[in-house]
């Protein structure tokens, strides 16, 4: 049982938060409280006994839309635990530990939700991470997102994605649409029953440990993101041959997903991940030149002598 188990009892549904605001309508008839990690101590909704619980961590500024997401989630078969900012879950990391995936709101004040995820890598979380955009106010009748130019969340998007996120949501597309989309990022990160931990690979100086998604240079850890990871894995495992620009995206993300502008827009988030892949094991050997380029077509990681 874990740490959040023995304090909370085993599948129970709370919201942690930092601030001491009374609950939002939206959660009127539900006993929240006003701790740390407060708990829901009404009875879980129905949806939740008729599926496998999924749970999942929740960094939101914005009080209201905190709430509301955290009731649509518990309402669609989620554990929440919710927290106000960047250093509340760090300070919580426990929960981290014992969740599906993580949800970063982009704009949050204190640590932005990039460097949030930077923090969370560092001290070896690697959930899926999804970040929110944009910001929500509560209407009479409807809630508005005021979202930033589009070039802004372009350019936004491709940096979560270069940093490893799953996926980047604005706010404006409806939490059902979000829940779908987070219920699916648990559902393709579950390991399958029938498949073993990959061994240990090796090649040359290089060690990849596939059972803590790591890899290690001459001994001393890349630092390297998952995505950044997968890539590696890909390139080694094929070492003294090229992999195209596709497969290599499709090995980041997952088989056909589309960012970036026009079709062949993922051969620039391909080159972006490779060149802070070199940069951090360089970091680690000056000496590093591994990875060999075919242009048009891919790249290779150099087969040893």
């Amino acid at each position: 049982m874990s740490q959040l188990e023995t304090r909370f009892g085993r599948g129970d549904s709370f919201v942690g938060s930092l601030d001491q605001l009374p609950a939002t309508p939206v959660l009127a008839g539900w006993d929240v409280g006003l701790g740390q990690n407060d708990r829901l101590s009404r009875a879980r909704p129905a949806a939740i006994g008729q599926a496998e619980l999924r749970r999942v961590v929740l960094v939101e500024s914005d009080q209201y839309y905190r709430e509301a997401l955290t009731f649509e989630l518990l309402c669609q078969g989620f554990i929440v635990h919710a927290f106000a900012d960047g250093e509340a879950l760090l300070g919580s990391l426990a929960s981290a530990v014992d969740a599906d995936l993580a949800v970063l709101d982009w704009d949050l004040g204190k640590m932005p939700g990039i460097k949030l995820l930077a923090e969370l890598r560092r001290h070896g979380v690697n959930l899926p991470i999804v970040f929110l955009t944009g910001k929500v106010i509560a209407g009479d009748e409807h809630d508005r997102c005021l979202l930033a130019p589009q070039e802004t969340l372009n350019a936004n998007e491709c940096m979560a994605f270069d940093h490893g996120a799953v996926d980047f949501i604005a706010k404006s597309r409806g939490r059902g649409v979000l829940v779908r989309r987070l219920r699916n990022v648990v559902e393709l990160a579950k390991p399958k029953a029938d498949l073993r931990v990959p061994e240990r690979l090796a090649c040359d100086k290089l060690v990849l440990k596939p059972e803590i998604s790591r890899a290690f240079w001459n001994g001393v850890d890349a630092n390297l993101t998952l995505g950044e990871y997968k890539l590696v894995h890909l390139l080694v495992s094929k070492a003294g041959s090229f992999v195209t620009y596709r497969a290599l995206y499709d090995r980041l993300r997952f088989e056909g997903f589309v960012a970036g502008d026009g079709q062949e827009g993922f051969k620039a988030n391909v080159r972006s991940a490779i060149k802070r892949i070199r940069n951090k094991l360089r970091a680690c050997d000056p000496a590093f030149d591994e990875i060999e380029n075919y242009s048009g077509f891919g790249y290779g990681w150099r087969k040893p002598d």
